[in-house]
This record gives C-alpha cells, sequence and structure tokens, in this order.
C-alpha cells in the first residue's frame, strides 16, 4: 500500500472516528492520550495540544478518577487482554451534571501483545432522567394501587394472578405470594369459576366483558360478593398481554339496601294497616258473634254447628291473614330458587285484596298459561309487587281497575304488566320514578323508597323495569325478567 493510501485511510479512520456520536480516547501502556475524538474534545472543553500526550491524570479530575478506579482498570486491560464491559461516570471534565457510561477495550497489535486501550463513553443523562421518571410514575402508580380500598389484580392472558394489591389481601385473606400464579377463577366461588374463565376468556379474544358480580372465597371460607370489572393489557402491537381485574367488596352495599328493604317493607306495612284491621275485624266480628249465640242456646244442635262453622271458617280467616303478614314482614333468605311468578302474585294481591275492596277498585288478571319460572328470591319478588300495587290504590282514590298481565315475550323473558287507572304521572316525574326518596305524595304518606328499591331488586334478578303513563288515563309498570334456565344460575341479595 502505497504512502497516499495510507493517508488517505488514516484520514478516513479519523473522520469516523471523529464524527462517532460518542467520546472515545485512545490510552496507550503510560496511560497516555494518543487520541481523542472529536466529541471528546468539544464535550471536554479541550483542545488537542491540551491533551494528546498527556496522561489521564491531567485530563480527567481526580475525583472521577478514584471514584471510577479509572487508571488501575485501563492497566488491568493492558495486563490481561480483556476488556472491562463498564461502569458509570458521573461526568466529562467541564460538564458537571453529566452521566456517562464508559468500557475499555483492549487493542492488541500484530503479535496479539496489547499497546494502547480505548476508552469509549456514552453520555446517558437523558436515558438516565428518563428511567428516574418512569421509576417515578411507577412508584407513583403503585402506590396509588396499594391504598385502593377496591381489589386489584393484574393478570397474564391466560388469567393467573401477577400483582395482588393490599385491599385484595385484606378482603380475601390470601397473601400476595398466595394469590400470585394462581387462576383467579380458582380464588371464586364454585358456582362462578366457569362463568370467571368465559369472561377472561373474552378479553383475551378482544369481545367486551361487561362488569359483574361474582363471589370471593375468602381463605377462611366465607364468601364476599364483589363486583368486577375487567380491562385488557395491550402491547405495543395491540396485542392483549394481560387482563387488569378491579373488584368492589359489596358486603356493606347490601347490608345498607337490606335495610332500606325493611323500611320500606315497614312503611308499606303503615299503608296497608288500615285494610289489614278492617279484614281481621271482619271475621272476628261474625266468630265472636256465632260464640254469644252458642252462649245464649247451647242446647240447640243445629245452632251449635253452624255456630262452630262460622267460627272456625273466622279464626281461619284471620290467621291466613296474620300468615301473609309474617311472611311478607320476616327478613327473605338468601336462596335463589325457581319461583313461580303466578304464585308470587297470587299470594300479594291475597295480602291486598281487603285493601282492593275498600277502595272500591276491580281486579282483572290476564295469566298466560303456563308461564316459565325465573330464577329469583320469591320474597323480594313479593316485596316488588306489593310496592306496585300499592301504588296503583293510592293512584286510584275514586275506585277503578287493576289488571294484572303475564306473558313470555320471543325473547325468552317473562314479562309482569301491572296497569292501574288511575291519575296518571305526569311526564316532567316519570325520569325521576327510580330515584330513591322522590315521591309526589304528602308529607308523612310516603317514604319515596318503594320504587328506588323495587328498581334495585328487579336489576339484582338480571330484569329490567320501565314505567309508561298518561295523567288522567292511567300508568302501567313492566317488569320484565329472565326466565329460568336449568344451567344457569344468579345472585340475588339478602335483602
Amino acid at each position: 500500500m502505497g504512502k497516499d493510501s495510507e493517508k488517505h485511510y488514516k484520514a478516513l479512520y479519523e473522520g469516523v472516528l471523529a464524527s462517532v456520536p460518542f467520546s472515545l480516547l485512545l490510552l496507550d501502556r503510560r496511560l497516555r492520550v494518543i487520541f481523542a475524538n472529536r466529541n471528546f474534545l468539544e464535550k471536554a472543553r479541550r483542545g488537542e495540544a491540551t491533551t494528546l500526550g498527556k496522561p489521564i491524570h491531567e485530563v480527567f479530575d481526580p475525583v472521577i478518577l478514584t471514584s471510577t478506579k479509572l487508571e488501575q482498570r485501563t492497566k488491568e486491560v493492558l495486563n490481561s487482554g480483556e476488556p472491562f464491559t463498564g461502569g458509570q461516570m458521573s461526568r466529562l471534565p467541564g460538564l458537571p451534571g453529566r452521566v456517562y457510561f464508559y468500557r475499555l477495550t483492549p487493542l492488541p497489535d500484530e503479535q496479539g501483545t496489547v499497546r494502547c486501550v480505548v476508552l469509549l463513553m456514552e453520555d446517558i443523562t437523558e436515558q438516565k432522567r428518563l428511567n428516574q421518571e418512569m421509576q417515578r410514575a411507577e412508584r407513583h402508580l403503585a402506590s396509588v394501587v396499594e391504598s385502593a380500598n377496591d381489589i386489584m389484580a393484574s393478570m397474564d392472558s391466560e388469567g393467573k394472578i401477577l400483582t395482588w394489591n393490599s385491599a385484595a389481601v385484606q378482603i380475601s385473606g390470601f397473601t400476595s405470594a398466595e394469590a400470585t400464579g394462581r387462576h383467579l377463577a380458582t380464588l371464586c366461588s364454585a358456582e362462578y369459576r366457569e362463568s370467571m374463565k368465559s369472561t377472561l376468556q373474552q378479553l383475551v379474544e378482544g369481545r367486551d366483558a361487561k362488569r359483574t358480580e361474582m363471589n370471593l372465597v375468602t381463605k377462611a371460607g366465607h364468601e364476599v360478593p364483589v363486583a368486577w370489572a375487567f380491562s385488557p393489557m395491550k402491547d405495543d402491537e395491540g396485542h392483549i398481554a394481560g387482563i387488569v381485574a378491579v373488584g368492589r367488596d359489596l358486603t356493606e352495599t347490601r347490608q345498607l339496601q337490606s335495610q332500606l328493604v325493611q323500611s320500606a317493607k315497614m312503611a308499606s306495612l303503615g299503608v296497608m294497616a288500615g285494610g289489614i284491621a278492617h279484614e281481621i275485624r271482619n271475621p272476628l266480628s261474625i266468630a265472636m258473634g256465632a260464640a254469644q249465640l252458642l252462649l245464649r242456646e247451647p242446647d240447640n244442635e243445629e245452632l251449635r254447628k253452624a255456630c262452630t262453622r262460622k267460627i272456625y271458617q273466622g279464626v281461619q280467616r284471620a290467621s291466613h291473614i296474620i300468615e301473609n303478614l309474617l311472611k311478607f314482614a320476616r327478613p327473605p333468605q338468601q336462596t335463589t330458587l325457581p319461583t313461580n311468578i303466578h304464585e308470587t302474585l297470587e299470594d300479594t294481591l291475597s295480602l291486598l285484596s281487603d285493601q282492593l275492596n275498600i277502595q272500591h277498585i276491580t281486579l282483572k288478571k290476564n295469566l298466560a298459561a303456563n308461564l316459565p319460572k325465573v330464577l329469583g328470591n320469591a320474597h323480594l319478588l313479593q316485596q316488588v309487587f306489593t310496592n306496585l300495587v300499592l301504588n296503583a290504590i293510592n293512584a286510584m282514590p275514586e275506585g277503578g281497575t287493576l289488571t294484572i298481565t303475564t306473558r313470555v315475550e320471543s325473547n325468552d323473558q317473562v314479562e309482569i304488566r301491572v296497569t292501574d287507572t288511575g291519575c296518571g304521572i305526569p311526564q316532567e316525574n316519570l325520569e325521576r320514578m327510580f330515584v330513591p326518596f322522590f315521591t309526589t305524595r304528602a308529607v308523612g304518606q310516603g317514604t319515596g323508597l318503594g320504587l328506588a328499591i323495587s328498581y334495585s331488586i328487579i336489576k339484582q334478578h338480571g330484569g329490567s323495569i320501565e314505567v309508561s303513563s298518561q295523567v288522567r288515563h292511567g300508568t302501567t309498570f313492566i317488569i320484565r325478567l329472565p326466565r329460568y334456565q336449568c344451567s344457569e344460575s344468579i345472585e340475588v341479595e339478602s335483602s
């Protein structure tokens, strides 16, 4: 190779080294700088005259040399021929506040003897700042998750738990170590496990998963009602990499709702008190009259039989009324069973029959034959029907017609309509009919809770309730409930 070619390639190599975005120094065996690229000279604010040929202790601050052990590590690389893979340098000369990552690479000659070492320094100040910001964001997010009152869990795409926050530990009793690696479905009660698996699979497949309620089983074996919401976690390419689950403990909410339902029941009993007192007084009066006749003519065999029958019928009627009252006022059980809507309606109408008679209200029943059952709580549904019938009675103070209609809709829903011919509801009030404590009745005559609680009960049964009305033409409440399927199971609050 000619001298011109050597000069050309030397200039080319120096140009390449000068243009790389790293600071680069070449150190000989006496730890003197024999080459410095443009990046180093510019950032260190040094010239070639004050850098080339100088020992590194004159080029770098003594503090840097001490903290990095740069001289010692350079000698080790020269002697061993092994590179030093990297370390952190707080700053370059003249550039306080900058952070560099440096490497030492040996350069052997043709005989394999290491004559010099390359010191390569990369400015990682911005990268380090971004890492610190990311760590702060992660700490903040972790703090938010840990301080939340709801269960917050992250899972992989298979539904196995990766993180389990403090609220989850407190509610479930399972520590983070015990929950991690388990499928979330295994922490649910038996009847909800398949449903949980199906919900998580829907998310993985890209389908939306609706909010749902599924019971969690604690470490102690107790069931906790939990309202779940799920969101997919996606990677940079939009693929689902995991799932986030947020669960709210409904125990306290259900207790409060239970108290509200009982309060509404007591209010309903107060409204019914007048009619029920009249209904009980009638059979008791008949029984008392028959007893008085027996006392006057104890030897009359025919009269004795007639009076005995009247007394028995009167007491039986009063007992039936009292039994219905107790059934209505008693807090319902938690069980949800296949329920015959017609039987529940008949129980309700039997309880309120005298109230209807007193108000001169004609009852019409258009009940579908072979109406399918619904899965639910008969006591809670009776509370709903009672509220609707009492509303109808109050809407017809001068009498009228109450019509109860049942049918099966084409989408396998059972529909119950309660229609009155009363005063109707103004259009501006229709949207507020199911709002708690909203009432158009006089102070002391209504709590405004009946329809709100009815709405809540029907929603718990997976159904819907709506109202249509015209002033002076009456009102219709329409309830739709999913028909009972042998394989289904829903959870209805104990109220």
